[in-house]
């Protein structure tokens, strides 16, 4: 592990501790990783987008300083944390643009061969959210490891090690994942 993210790690602890000094610390430290995980999820995103990585970075900045019981372990279970309120941010806006135009535009989501995609295609991202949901509930670990891998890109070392399973584990679930989603996502949008 390098120095940056031995502080990140520190700090979180301390922060997890109450130290409020270290969150003031640990912001700038963050800061530039958080705009690359907002970058990529609305780099998915179709360009009328209204919603910049400025508003999402900051809005999903304030929900993690929030989280007051949780006892960080490390940087990478915060930023895999932070890609799940990006994602939580992104549907919520997607949710409320489609309820304002009465379900008349969709807001797309680039969704590319991670999630099993032999090419590039236009994923409804409120489709997207209610296919993992529905994942997470039939398998809960299947879920979490899809929002790692995909919204937190989280390497399946990493994946394990936070979800505290083998990497075989996390290989066959990532793939039975894909798979299943896949299929639903085909299912609600028959092209």
């Amino acid at each position: 592990m390098d120095r940056p993210d031995k502080d990140v790690t520190t700090l979180l602890l301390e922060w997890s501790g109450g130290s409020r000094d270290a969150l003031d610390r640990l912001a700038p430290l963050v800061y530039t990783k958080l705009r690359q995980l907002a970058a990529r999820e609305l780099r998915r995103e179709n360009p009328g987008h209204t919603l910049q990585s400025t508003e999402l970075v900051h809005e999903a900045y304030l929900k993690l300083i929030d989280q007051n019981r949780t006892q960080w372990t490390d940087r990478e279970h915060f930023f895999a944390v932070a890609s799940q309120m990006i994602r939580r941010i992104l549907v919520s806006h997607a949710r409320a643009r489609r309820s304002a135009k009465r379900g008349g535009g969709k807001t797309l989501l680039l969704l590319d061969e991670t999630i099993a995609l032999k090419e590039r295609k236009d994923v409804d991202l409120v489709a997207l959210d209610d296919a993992l949901e529905s994942l997470s509930q039939m398998d809960p670990q299947q879920g979490r490891i899809i929002e790692l891998r995909f919204f937190g890109g989280v390497s399946i070392e990493g994946t394990a090690r936070l979800l505290g399973i083998s990497t075989a584990t996390v290989h066959r679930d990532w793939r039975l994942a894909k798979a299943w989603l896949y299929r639903e996502l085909s299912r609600r949008d028959p092209q």
